[in-house]
Parts: structure tokens; sequence; C-alpha cells
């Protein structure tokens, strides 16, 4: 790119060019070609070439050199193109080359250093189902099979985007770009998965390819990147947490799913039971909110329901000094002595229980009296903390 004071110097020959001389400037970055410069020449501005038409080129070329090539290579070689035809040609000359005169798809993925679309698709179905071990298994095998690590993360990236578009635009699913699997997986778990997991999906996976690729070891951090994906596949969005907070003391079914953030995902195989639409049962977070938001509907006074169906022989909290009683009588003086020192009670009633703690109390006590309450009385006990005493 010229400097401004280049092409001020320039100026004058386009403004009286010679007749036998005639200028072709080519740039990426138009921004920075001065507007009495951009006046002066008529503007042609590329664009990138769609995927399918790409394809279809290459296709055409490979049948005037006699070279076999595979569908999926030529799917594969168009998108990592991106849109560029002298990058399609550049890729399929290596290919071409390394096939020795057929261009299959394994090939190419080697060439590329990419992951089977198939593959990728199984390592982002796993994740969403929250089954973390066979994920963790699927990428190992990828990256001892020549993958690099972030090159995987960013492939999940590109099939969760690909998700959402289907959900949103379904005619995107007759790009005659996407191979098989993509289409048809695709569409499925865009019919499964909602548009929040999707984006916090998409969010994780961005901000771990950068940490990837800032790792000293890339396929440890990866690994973790992984680990996060996959557990957070159950955890509620923070607006689905808000809601199912306020509807504890109308439902039931409600509590389970708040605090369960460690039983959700030995729910997940049950859940998927109660959503038949979902074949996969990717998302078993959104069935047990479906079925709980079945239940509401179906159920408008809960109270009597909730009341028959609470155990009778568990010990009755109705008052602080009954916590504190029964932390004696199970021996656990030292949750017995933070409750008498630190806790400032709110507000109590059967399931819940909202207090403020003192200066300097630990907050560690909310979920240790939870766990707590809910393991001595066999019902499971909601304890928040709050700022007003």
């Amino acid at each position: 790119m010229l400097s401004t004071a280049a092409f001020n110097g320039l100026l004058k020959t386009l403004e009286e060019p010679p007749e036998h001389v005639k200028f072709v400037f080519a740039t990426t970055e138009i921004r920075k070609v001065p507007v009495t410069v951009l006046s002066r020449c008529q503007r042609f501005d590329l664009r990138r070439v769609e995927a399918g038409v790409l394809a279809a080129h290459i296709a055409g070329i490979c049948a005037k050199e006699n070279v076999t090539v595979e569908a999926e290579a030529l799917s594969t070689i168009a998108r990592a193109a991106e849109g560029s035809v002298r990058d399609a040609l550049s890729l399929l000359d290596q290919a071409i080359a390394h096939g020795g005169g057929s261009v299959g798809a394994e090939e190419v993925r080697r060439l590329l250093g990419l992951a089977d679309r198939a593959r990728v698709i199984d390592l982002f179905e796993a994740l969403m189902k929250g089954d973390v071990a066979r994920a963790l298994a699927e990428f190992r095998d990828q990256y001892d099979g020549g993958a690099d690590a972030a090159v995987i993360l960013t492939d999940l990236a590109e099939f969760t985007h690909l998700v959402t578009r289907l959900k949103i635009v379904p005619e995107s699913a007759d790009d005659a770009a996407l191979v098989e699997a993509e289409r048809m997986r695709g569409v499925e778990m865009g019919q499964a998965l909602s548009m929040r997991v999707l984006s916090r999906t998409w969010q994780m996976l961005s901000k771990g390819i950068t940490e990837v690729q800032q790792a000293a070891k890339p396929a440890q951090a990866a690994e973790m990147v992984l680990v996060r994906l996959g557990y957070a596949a159950d955890l509620p969005t923070p607006d689905e947490a808000l809601r199912r907070l306020k509807d504890m003391p109308a439902s039931e079914g409600a509590a389970p799913g708040l605090s369960g953030g460690g039983t959700g995902g030995g729910n997940g195989g049950t859940g998927g039971g109660g959503g038949g639409s979902s074949r996969l049962a990717l998302a078993p977070r959104a069935e047990r909110m479906a079925e709980t938001q079945a239940e509401r509907m179906a159920a408008p006074a809960p109270a009597p329901v909730r009341a028959a169906s609470q155990p009778q022989d568990g010990p009755v909290l109705a008052s602080l000094q009954d916590v504190v009683a029964l932390a004696s009588a199970k021996r656990d003086l030292l949750l017995k002595h933070a409750v008498e020192t630190q806790v400032r009670l709110v507000h109590l009633e059967e399931g819940r229980i909202e207090f403020a703690l003192v200066p300097d109390g630990n907050p560690n006590l909310v979920q240790d009296l939870s766990r707590k309450l809910t393991e001595w009385t066999g019902r499971r006990w909601l304890v928040s903390l709050t700022s007003r005493a």
C-alpha cells in the first residue's frame, strides 16, 4: 500500500495519463486509498465466490484434467478456500500431487490438517449430551490421527454456526457445499437444541480457541475446553435459573432442576424418555425444563400435591433454633457454631432458607448448609444468601 505522499505524487499522472499507459490498481484495503485517487478511477468491487459455484468450477477443471475427485473432497476444498478461486486452485493442485492423480476426501483432510466432518459431528453430539468421557476419547483419537487441537475446536465452532443457521434459516440446508452428514444431522440437532445453548457453546468455543492457540500444550488446553463444554450442557442459562428460582414456592418439580448441578447428568437418561420428539436426546436440561413447564401448566394449584408428596417422618424446621438443634443432634459442631454465630435469618419456610451473613462470615456456608439439610431431612433445601438483614 502506497503512503499518502506517494499517492499525491501519482495524482498528477492519473489526471493526465499518457495515451499508451493504463493503470490497474488492486487492493484489499480500499479504505486506505485517498478519495482523490478513487474519484479518478473506475472501481470494480470483487466478491467472494459461493462455495457451490467454486466446487462446480473445481469439478470442471478435474474433468478436463482427467482427475478423479470425490464430492466430499470438492466441498472441503471449496470451504477451505473461503471464496477465493486462486486459493481453491492452489489447494487442488496440492491435493492432486499429494494423491497421485486422484483427489480423495481423506487425502484433502490430511493435507489441510482437518478432522473427518462426521467425527467432528460425533464430538459435538457427545458434548451436547454431556458425555465428557466419550468426547475426550473422540478428541484424542482425532488428535492422534494428525488433526490439530485448535483446528478441531475451530471445526466445532463452524458446526455450531451451521446448526444455528439451520435452526434460523432452514433453507440453508440446500447449500451445495454441505456434505450429507452435515445437512441431515445439523437439521436434527438444530431442532433439539435451544438458541441459548447454541449461543453459549459458540462463546465458549471462541474463547477456548484463543486459549488453545496461546497455550504451551494445546492438546491439554483443548481437553479442558471440552470438559467445560460438556459439563455446561446440563446447566441452565441465567434467565432459566432465575425463572426456576421464582417458581420454587409454586412447584415442587422445579427444585431438583435448580440445585442439581451434580445430578443433572445422571438424570439425562431418564429425561430423554419425556422428550419423545427428539431422537438424539441431545439436551437433557432442555427436556427437564419442558417437563417442569408441562407439570406447571397441567396443575395450576399444586399446593395440595406438594404437601402430600413430602415425607412425614423427617424433622420439621420451623425456626433457626430448629436448624441449630438438628446440627447438634447430628454432631456437626462446626456447622452448628457457624449457624449460631454467622447467620442472620431473613426468611424460613419448608424447603427454603434465606439469610444474611455477618461481615466476616464464610460464604461457603450456603452450600454446606444446603447439602447437610438435604442429607439429614431427606428433602431438598434451597439455601440462598441475601444482603438485607
